[in-house]
């Protein structure tokens, strides 16, 4: 006879295990100890099997009877319901496993190879602090655009802008990473395009007229400090690379003989080539006493042992120096100074200034930056450069010339 609730309801342990049948292989295994177990008994490529169903009253009568169906479905395309519950969950355990904070993990240790510290650092918090608690512990499959504006929506609530933008860009090199491994379909976060207020670009405080540029060098000559950061701060106009890369400079990075500084652009982690005029070479040439035989390597180490220069040695020096560092001059402002002087005073091929800004814009066949791209040419133009901040100087009447 077929089963009833009220008999499973009622039925009390008879000190033994018993059998209590459904129908078609459903049966209700009763435990000794008052436990009532859903089985299905049926055969298999020549053999008999039983599955679990559950148990009473977790799993109902006609729950039990549904998933008996769902399995005689399976049997009858020739599929063994046993192997493909094993299938299926073995399934969901690499769909938990790879959740987004295990694909991040991976991806994080790939980009962060080349990377200055610093940079990955600030990415990781980021990380950490805004994304990782909302769609840490989801699974790359599951993650859509609707999943990841939540997440966004809350930080633009805090009125952080630039750190939103920072985390939609991890989170798109991520579900692309995910993407790769064969974990994801495809990266959603294009998809939100649109869906947030647009943000109000802060730029650097730089100075960009020539006689500002000319007074701006000789105060730099003339200031007194650690050689460490004088040495920083004759250089910074003369190579205008990222801060955090000329505080990191290391000197197994520079080929003297080529007159030539490589080393892994922060902002893209790609390869970069930066040419050095005569008097970018004399600079470090300086330091050589100075740090040259420092165990780090570092050209600029700071006061703290086995570290560079810190984040605000540059901007503190120009501050001692007379300059608002937030409306005037800021050390990441050198690079503004050398791309707009350099294609509207020399009036260099914008091109060129790009690549060595280090910039990953493509070109027209859409060729992504290269590190010796236009190396030729990016070397006269660094010399031309420097020749130029020598006459801006000493006050000379500078007449721009075609380059």
């Amino acid at each position: 006879m077929a089963l009833t609730d009220t008999f499973l309801r009622n039925y009390k342990p008879q000190g033994t295990d018993k059998k209590q049948a459904d129908g078609d292989g459903l049966f209700v295994l009763l435990k000794a100890n008052g436990g009532k177990w859903w089985r299905f008994s049926y055969r298999y490529g020549g053999k008999q099997k039983t599955l679990s169903m559950g148990v009473y009253p977790d799993i109902g009568l006609k729950d039990a009877r549904e998933r008996r169906e769902a399995a005689k479905k399976l049997l009858a395309q020739g599929i063994d319901p046993g192997e493909q519950r094993k299938t299926a969950k073995a399934a969901s355990q690499e769909r938990a496993a790879n959740n987004f904070r295990a694909l991040g993990r991976e991806w994080f240790d790939v980009w962060s190879n080349g990377i200055s510290p610093g940079t990955a650092a600030r990415a990781w918090a980021n990380l950490e602090r805004n994304v990782f608690p909302l769609l840490g512990d989801t699974p790359v499959a599951d993650i859509a655009a609707k999943t990841i504006l939540p997440v966004l929506r809350q930080m633009e609530a805090r009125g952080v802008s630039n750190t939103v933008e920072k985390a939609s860009t991890y989170i798109s090199r991520i579900m692309r990473y995910a993407v790769q491994k064969g974990y994801a379909e495809r990266d959603p976060v294009p998809d939100l395009r649109g869906a947030l207020k647009k943000t109000t670009v802060k730029h650097f405080a730089a100075i960009t007229a020539p006689l500002e540029v000319g007074k701006l060098l000789r105060d730099i000559d003339g200031y007194q400090g650690l050689p460490e950061v004088v040495g920083a701060l004759r250089l910074a106009p003369l190579v205008f690379v990222r801060i955090g890369e000329l505080r990191e400079a290391r000197w197994s990075d520079i080929d003297f003989d080529r007159a030539e500084w490589r080393y892994t652009a922060s902002k893209t982690g790609t390869a970069h080539s930066v040419p050095l005029s005569r008097q970018a070479v004399a600079i470090l040439e300086s330091m050589r006493p100075i740090s040259g035989e420092d165990k780090t390597g570092l050209v600029f180490p700071g006061r703290m042992q086995g570290k560079p220069l810190s984040d605000a040695t540059i901007n503190r020096a120009l501050q001692r120096m007379g300059y608002d560092t937030g409306a005037q001059m800021t050390g990441h402002g050198f690079r503004a100074m050398a791309r707009t002087l350099l294609a509207e005073e020399l009036e260099f091929p914008p091109e060129w200034i790009e690549h060595q800004l280090a910039h990953s814009v493509p070109d027209a066949l859409g060729t992504a930056y290269n590190r010796t791209k236009y190396l030729k040419q990016r070397r006269e133009m660094m010399q031309s450069w420097a020749d130029y901040l020598d006459r801006l100087k000493t006050g000379a009447d500078v007449i721009p010339l075609r380059a």
